[in-house]
């Protein structure tokens, strides 16, 4: 389920239980040793441990004399928030793509490498999301846009009464531009790379430029500079 109120994903991550988890690599004789909430894989003297900090710890301490060697790995701390499990999402998500939970990801969807996506978010069907692009909390986008690689899509979770940043259908949004809080493009627009857009814009416009500006309309482009590929999705 997508949290788009504030307040809700405020108090989810408030009471969220906050994790730590780490592997352990270890070259030691634990075949006999267990420990509650670590799980082992491994046999002889070769085994992996993953867990939380604290019991991976508490366990490395007690069994220091049968142990030789640690690598330990950990990319996190005190997490409130875990990636969107994305088993049963119908789109094409790649390596690399990091989307938090309680985001939705619309049918035939394509999140690119590298790509964040924060809690609240929420994708059409059919849209791409390129390269590097960040779509902070509650940003939406409507069916089969393009937000281009690099680009940014401001997130609003503080201050609380912000509006997020509504992106309709079939828009367009160039490579490095950047969407500020509460900004709401329109059906069919344009936003050409690198712009950076202040103001709400009108369906079947085209913006550029640092403020962007209405610079000429979608009908006036040649379609095959705004085209979306099928064969894409």
């Amino acid at each position: 389920m997508t949290l788009t109120d504030p307040y809700e994903i405020a108090k989810y991550i408030k009471d969220a239980e906050k994790t730590t988890p780490v592997k352990a690599y270890v070259q030691g004789a634990l075949t006999n040793v267990k420990k509650e909430n670590v799980q082992f894989f491994g046999q002889g003297d070769s085994w992996i441990l993953i867990g939380e900090s604290q019991a991976i710890t508490e366990l490395l301490d007690e069994q220091q004399t049968k142990i030789s060697a640690v690598h330990l790995e950990n990319d996190r701390r005190n997490s409130a928030i875990p990636m969107l499990d994305i088993t049963s999402i119908n789109a094409r998500i790649e390596p690399g793509a990091m989307i938090r939970d309680r985001v939705s990801i619309g049918d035939k969807a394509v999140i690119m490498m590298g790509a964040v996506i924060n809690i609240g978010a929420s994708i059409g069907e059919e849209t791409m999301i390129d390269m590097g692009a960040i779509l902070g909390a509650r940003a939406t986008v409507g069916k089969r846009a393009h937000i281009g690689a690099g680009s940014v899509l401001a997130g609003v979770l503080e201050p609380p009464s912000a509006s997020p940043v509504i992106v309709e259908d079939n828009v367009l949004i160039g490579a490095n531009a950047v969407v500020l809080e509460g900004v709401h493009i329109g059906k069919d627009a344009v936003v050409a790379a690198g712009a950076i857009v202040t103001k709400d814009v009108p369906a079947g416009a085209v913006v550029a430029g640092a403020p962007a500006k209405i610079i000429k309309t979608k009908a006036e482009v040649d379609p095959g500079k705004t085209e979306f590929l099928d064969d894409l999705r």
